[in-house]
């Protein structure tokens, strides 16, 4: 999965927004557990889905304080 791109994720609903944030942080504990057994070939993939996570949740703020 390639990095997000904010117009996508504003684009999502609520709750795609939040199947891809437990999407995510499903992938980051695959990826801590392949690095811990030596597996893991793109450690890139990490600083990714961390910010990708946070990007998701950024905008979800936004959008419930415009909501307000």
């Amino acid at each position: 999965m390639a990095q997000m791109k904010i117009e996508d994720i504003r684009a999502m609903t609520d709750d795609q927004r939040d199947d891809a944030v437990l999407n995510l942080k499903k992938e980051r504990f695959n990826l801590r557990f392949q690095r811990a057994t030596g597996q893991l070939e793109n450690t890139s993939r990490m600083k990714e889905a961390r910010r990708d996570i946070a990007r998701i949740k950024t905008v979800a703020a936004q959008v419930r304080a415009k909501k307000k």
